[in-house]
């Protein structure tokens, strides 16, 4: 008598050789992009070892003499759209492995016994430089392969790589911050830098490369049509029934189409100046809160620099829940700009609530944290994700999927501006007060919230005159 088929390898082909491909790519990208955030975080962590309260240090018999505030600093610091034309697997393994040089370049420095500022200020503009590779080509590769159906729920799950990165970030420098802390660069670095390495043997830019199916991008016009003439008749379901079928309706490309599209002709598809603008100022909020929180804690909370680099990444664990929430919930009702500025408005004063009460004891700082890392990275998953496959497959377009690499890199180009302003007027305004910090992010998750309002009122009034089957 022959057995039964073991049921672990019954789950294996149940799945088709499509699925495989995406879970695939779904996990060598979400690698990629936590790699590329684990090797962005120790500056933070560092920071507070980099500049430190001399006055509480025991001070070396060797050092009698030298200033009472800065002798234990690492000098200088104690003073104070290529991707559619260049083929996205060469040019995220570039990307990974120079950033991968620049990072080890900032912890050797550590080793080399340099104090230049020019030279700390170099390799970190060339690794900010080379960073930039990564959001618009991992999005572009994702968005080839998945439709837009479960693109919110399935892109807010991915996304959790940016809070993943950050923890295994935080971690990892915190290990080394107070004895070594080139290593605390050093081994991020090579960790992109391999990552890089398995993008060039493994990444499957485009499921034609390798025979699969292309996915759905948008509901058709022959489609629309279809569903009108047949109405709420069983049949309806039946009419694309066929993956075939409905991808060819649903993916196929006009000829003319085929072409990368203009910077000025990816600024014309509804959505995508008031989504960027919005993710300049929902991205100047994050970032503030990655380069600055370790160091905030360690001021007002009085950690040493490894338990408060541990105790900020509570604050990406609740990006992680925000992430999926907002991805789960703007796929059910339809609404992407809405779920955006409801986060936002909440957000608000969770901040104000966090800076006052945050401190008062350790349960009140983790829950905190979660709330505020929930609701401030929610809406820049979801932008950065979701909204920009969406508006790089939008319908105007014709299926033309060259366009977005280059929409997603206008606007995480555009929140990049944030993410450079955000921790500067942070590191400003910081000397008068940490209160001053909060109003100016609570001010930026405002004017990320008008920002979205014209957009908003067209989704709500859309809800309005649409049956809930319909908008569905």
């Amino acid at each position: 008598m022959r057995s039964s088929l073991a049921p672990g390898i019954r789950l294996i082909t149940s799945f088709s050789r499509d699925s495989w491909y995406r879970g695939f790519t779904l996990f060598l990208t979400f690698l990629f992009y936590t790699s590329y955030h684990l090797s962005r975080k120790p500056i933070s962590i560092v920071k507070s070892e980099l500049h430190r309260n001399c006055s509480t240090v025991i001070r070396p018999p060797n050092l009698n003499g030298t200033n009472n505030e800065t002798w234990c600093d690492w000098a200088p610091f104690g003073y104070g759209i290529f991707g559619e034309r260049v083929p996205l697997r060469y040019y995220l393994t570039t990307g990974m492995l120079l950033s991968g040089v620049f990072t080890c370049l900032f912890g050797l420095g550590f080793y080399w016994n340099i104090h230049s500022i020019w030279y700390y200020a170099f390799v970190q503009a060339m690794n900010g430089l080379v960073q930039t590779t990564g959001w618009p080509a991992v999005v572009a590769c994702v968005g080839n392969w998945f439709g837009k159906g479960k693109r919110g729920f399935i892109m807010g799950v991915w996304n959790s790589h940016t809070s993943v990165g950050n923890i295994l970030g935080s971690l990892i420098a915190g290990l080394f911050v107070s004895s070594a802390w080139g290593m605390s660069f050093i081994v991020p670095g090579v960790i992109i830098a391999s990552t890089g390495v398995l993008c060039f043997f493994f990444l499957v830019e485009r499921p034609e490369d390798v025979g699969c199916s292309p996915p759905q991008h948008h509901v058709s016009t022959t489609k629309k049509h279809l569903r009108l003439i047949v109405g709420n008749s069983s049949s309806n379901e039946e009419i694309f029934s066929s993956p075939d079928q409905y991808n060819s309706i649903s993916s196929e490309p006009d000829l003319e189409q085929t072409q990368a599209i203009s910077f000025c002709g990816a600024l014309r598809i509804p959505g995508v100046v008031e989504f960027s603008l919005c993710l300049l100022f929902a991205k100047l909020v994050s970032y503030t809160f990655l380069y600055w929180l370790p160091l905030y804690i360690s001021n007002v909370a009085h950690f040493d620099p490894k338990a408060a680099g541990d105790m900020s990444t509570l604050f990406d664990v609740g990006g992680i829940v925000g992430g999926i929430v907002a991805g789960l919930v703007s796929d059910q009702i339809g609404g992407r700009a809405f779920t955006c500025c409801v986060m936002l408005i909440v957000a608000a004063p969770m901040l104000f609530l966090y800076n006052y009460i945050g401190q008062y004891s350790l349960a009140t700082t983790i829950g905190m944290l979660l709330v505020c890392g929930a609701l401030v990275n929610g809406p820049y998953a979801l932008i950065t994700t979701a909204v920009s496959a969406d508006l790089g497959t939008h319908e105007s377009l014709k299926g033309n999927s060259r366009a977005l690499s280059t929409v997603t890199a206008i606007i995480d180009g555009t929140g990049s501006i944030g993410a450079a302003l955000g921790p500067l007027l942070a590191g400003l305004i910081s000397p008068t007060g940490w209160n001053n910090v909060f109003f100016m992010l609570i001010t930026a998750d405002i004017l990320a919230c008008l920002l979205l309002s014209r957009l908003v009122y067209k989704e709500v009034r859309g809800w309005c005159g649409h049956s809930p089957r319909q908008r569905g």
